[in-house]
């Protein structure tokens, strides 16, 4: 259950943001701007990320609601887990349900060009979506496996700080979002995750840290257990 109100979790979420950006400052990436190579409809957010990002789009920027639905009917990455669930099951021994990948070659619709029509409000997915080497040349991004660490503890302290909202494709919540009565039920903590394509957020159950990770990454996790609502 939510312990917080929208606005401290948003305050939350913002210093999580601004925490990674400390970690991966100094890591070497070919992104630029203008490189929307990785920017698909594939991405996954959680409903606390989609509020903010869909309460900015309606203000001034509601041709991107009516884009997003034509693309409800097109195929893209419907989640059946997520990043704490799946932890879960690890640390049972239980195998995960198989994931249908969608085509990687599927433009994101807030794309304006090349160019992000929302970046200060992307989600974390997008922001850790990171490569060494230029997309473009090779068709796939290369991650080291530190980043890959660091990406997954991330995303479960933000799937952690949105338990009692949901997760799903960045455009099924959107379009949950869209309306003001939607978004006034989640801020004052109604149910907003009916819609059967979205899947509720639980709390981490461990954080999965290789072991050849956890020295480095330690002091990190310490700081985000000890100043944040962790």
């Amino acid at each position: 259950m939510h312990t917080m109100t929208v606005a401290e979790e948003l305050r939350q979420l913002d210093a999580l943001y601004h925490l990674y950006e400390d970690i991966t400052g100094g890591v070497e990436i070919a992104c630029v701007k203008g490189c929307a190579d990785c920017c698909t409809r594939n991405v996954v957010v959680t409903t606390l990320e989609g509020y903010r990002l869909a309460a900015h789009l309606a203000q001034g920027q509601g041709d991107v609601f009516e884009s997003l639905r034509t693309e409800v009917s097109n195929p893209r990455f419907i989640p059946k887990i997520t990043t704490n669930r799946l932890a879960q099951l690890c640390m049972e021994g239980r195998e995960p349900p198989e994931e249908i990948m969608a085509p990687p070659d599927s433009r994101c619709t807030i794309l304006s060009g090349a160019v992000c029509a929302a970046y200060r409000f992307r989600p974390f997915a997008c922001r850790c979506m990171v490569s060494k080497i230029r997309c473009a040349d090779t068709g796939i991004a290369e991650m080291d496996d530190f980043a890959v660490t660091v990406n997954t503890v991330f995303l479960q302290f933000i799937e952690h700080l949105d338990v009692g909202g949901c997760s799903g494709n960045l455009i099924d919540i959107l379009m949950v979002l869209e309306s003001e009565a939607h978004r006034r039920r989640y801020r004052q903590r109604g149910a907003v995750c009916r819609n059967p394509l979205l899947i509720p957020n639980i709390p981490i159950p461990v954080l999965m840290v290789p072991q050849e990770h956890r020295r480095r990454l330690s002091p990190w996790i310490r700081s985000i257990q000890k100043n944040l609502a962790f």
